[in-house]
């Protein structure tokens, strides 16, 4: 039998080894020659310090001279003069006096260093341990929100630079904080700090503050009002109780907890009730007929000078005949009319076409709210929106006589209605714009197309969103007025764009130009038919529609707009000469009773309007000339509506007349968003 070889077992190759490589870490090391990379060190150190020293010595040198700049004689003033150069308005120079910390509120002095600068007595001027926290807590997002800069930063900032952000200025601003801290006490960088420091409606230094927001001397606050203005200092124009009480408390509410965190309060002092700001009666002074309009200037001041403690000159485009007026003819329709009506809010802005701002009223009395409703107050503009959808429909090719439908329309779940539930079935666009036809609107949006009616709102100065629904058609999205009134100015400017604007010039009182306002091409955002057939279909609207209370002694064009339940009533409309919107409501939102655009606002912009105008020479409206006449259709009124009260016409009797002249409305639509409905 053959014996069985047995087959060895295969060997295991041997692991490969790894080349040695010839520049391999150790001996790259022992081939350094340490002592010429340490001589090297040194020379790149010491020429690099040297570099370092010159830019240092050279900013330096362009540094303005400390030795007196926290002292404080005066407080720096705003003067606004009119188009005539006559001053309106002098802000920043309010009574208040001049305190020293050890005299201030001591619950004062603790709010602004918990919230603005937490190691104030501890660093030398700059603090990078503060910069650090700052952004690990903005990091975090606790709500405590910080920035790096110190108080000594901000004051040197404040009294020497530019608002440029670049990085030399920042060196610069260092710099000075440190020769602050050499020069100063703490104490005394801090006095300066906050009797300088902007809180707001024309109140610098945190005595004035206190004497303006709660009537008192900034040596007896409390802690709710030293967190309230100590929360002011990051953002006096956002922060305020006059234009947004909630977002006050909100900004009072951090404070204290940047308080508590800072050991200043024990734990939970920060769930202290706080009263709400809106119910306090703010001791502003000046004149209130002017002082919405001030305001509105003063907000802009630091985007164009920066946080200056130099006093400043304002040429601005304030017509103080046309604002006077609009201020008391508003407060007279409104002190009238409005209780009877539950209208107890209005605002109103005039323009000329190229957008200067020649008067503006935030609300019926600056004496009782200082909340500007012109340009911070959003709200439902209703049928005031629908020239946006026509002029998509003219750039389509639609004129003021093709032929439209008005009749039951449901799309889906909406279903929009006229307001006196008439259907009036085949009319022109023009007769549609004229009497306010709802389902003309929402058929034509749906025509034209939503992103093509958003597209021309946005060219003609509507910034704010826009709803992406058929509710569009009916005025579903929030605007303010200043944006309304500049769309509009877009018409009457010959479809230019019309940027509203009401600061000329800023400079010192020794001449120096701080900011010019310079003359700017203006695009053409809208074609000329585009614009001749939209100046005579918004005719239409004051000849024989829903705006006959607005009709003046010249050509006019204007449209009215009231939202769903009566809760915002509109008119727009312009002249040659000047464009104005008036919006009329309630801060609550609650509903007016049965007011529309074609009533108080219509009647406002009349009184408003014909004393601008008065003096004026008539003249057509831009491009009108050029295309017919508006013609009366048959069966309209031969003249304007007269002007009735409901108490003394009797309410079935104004009923009748709205229904069959002005009728301009429809019902709420069943519809899942918020529906507008017209006027």
């Amino acid at each position: 039998m053959a014996r069985r070889t047995r087959k060895a077992p295969p060997r295991k190759a041997a692991p490969k080894r790894k080349a040695k490589s010839k520049f391999g870490l150790k001996k790259m090391f022992r081939n350094w020659n340490w002592q010429r990379l340490f001589k090297m060190g040194l020379v790149l150190g010491f020429w690099g310090g040297v570099v370092l020293v010159i830019a240092i010595a050279a900013l330096s040198f362009g540094l303005p001279n400390i030795n007196k700049a926290v002292d404080m004689e005066q407080r720096p003033s705003v003067i606004m003069r009119d188009i005539n150069g006559v001053e309106f308005a002098r802000l920043g120079d309010i009574q208040g006096e001049i305190l020293k910390v050890g005299e201030m509120s001591p619950h004062l002095v603790n709010a602004v260093i918990a919230i603005e600068d937490r190691r104030f007595y501890k660093h030398l001027g700059v603090d990078p341990f503060g910069l650090a926290r700052a952004i690990w807590v903005n990091i975090r997002g606790s709500g405590l929100s910080q920035g790096g800069s110190t108080i000594t930063q901000q004051l040197a900032k404040n009294l020497f630079l530019s608002p440029e952000r670049t990085f030399t200025r920042k060196i610069k601003e260092a710099l000075l904080a440190l020769y602050l801290e050499r020069r100063y006490s703490k104490n005394e960088i801090l006095a300066a700090y906050l009797n300088r420091a902007y809180f707001g409606a024309g109140a610098y230094g945190v005595d004035s503050a206190a004497r303006v927001y709660f009537n008192s001397s900034a040596r007896r606050l409390n802690l709710e009002q030293s967190a309230m203005l100590a929360g002011l200092l990051k953002g006096p124009s956002r922060y305020s109780p006059m234009n947004d009480p909630k977002l006050t408390m909100q900004r009072t509410r951090t404070v204290l907890m940047a308080m508590v965190d800072a050991g200043y309060l024990r734990p939970g002092a920060e769930k202290m009730q706080i009263t709400p700001f809106a119910k306090r009666d703010y001791n502003v002074g000046g004149s209130y007929d002017l002082r919405y309009y001030a305001d509105w200037i003063m907000s802009q001041v630091e985007s164009y000078t920066g946080n200056s403690t130099q006093d400043l000159l304002i040429d601005t485009t304030l017509d103080p005949k046309i604002q006077l007026s609009a201020s008391q003819k508003l407060r007279d329709i409104i002190t009238k009319d409005g209780p009877k009506l539950n209208a107890h809010q209005a605002a109103l802005v005039t323009m000329q076409p190229n957008g200067a701002v020649v008067a503006m009223v935030g609300g019926r009395d600056y004496g009782e709210s200082q909340y500007n409703r012109a340009t911070q107050s959003l709200r439902q503009p209703g049928s005031s929106f629908k020239p946006f959808i026509y002029l998509a429909a003219l750039e389509a090719g639609y004129t003021p006589q093709t032929q439209v439908l008005d009749a039951p329309v449901k799309i889906g779940k909406y279903k929009p209605e006229n307001y006196d539930g008439k259907y009036r079935g085949t009319v022109t666009l023009q007769d549609a714009v004229a009497n306010s036809l709802n389902t003309v609107a929402v058929r034509t949006l749906q025509d034209v197309g939503i992103s093509k009616v958003k597209s021309i709102a946005q060219r003609m100065g509507i910034t704010e969103d826009l709803t992406s629904d058929l509710s569009l058609a009916l005025g579903a999205s929030d605007v303010h007025v200043l944006s309304m009134v500049s769309a509009y100015a877009t018409l009457a400017n010959r479809g230019l764009a019309s940027e509203p604007y009401g600061i000329k010039m800023i400079r010192t009182p020794k001449g120096n130009i701080l900011y010019q306002r310079k003359p700017v091409p203006m695009a053409a955002v809208l074609s000329a038919n585009a614009v001749a057939n939209m100046n005579k279909m918004l005719q239409a609207v004051i000849v024989y529609g829903t705006g006959q209370r607005a009709m003046i002694d010249r050509p006019a064009a204007g449209k009215t707009g009231t939202s769903s339940n009566y809760r915002d009533a509109w008119f727009l409309g312009y002249t040659s000469d000047y464009v104005t919107g008036v919006w009329v409501g309630n801060d609550d939102n609650s509903q007016m009773k049965r007011v529309t655009g074609g009533m108080i606002p219509a009647r406002i912009w009349h009184d408003v309007m014909l004393s601008a105008e008065s003096g004026l020479p008539i003249r057509p409206l831009p491009t009108a000339s050029s295309i017919e006449p508006v013609i009366l259709p048959p069966g309209a009124p031969s003249q304007q509506v007269p002007v009735m009260d409901q108490q003394e016409s009797g309410g079935n009797m104004f009923d009748r007349l709205l229904d069959n002249i002005i009728g301009d409305h429809g019902q709420p639509a069943p519809a899942s968003g918020p529906i507008q409905w017209d006027n």
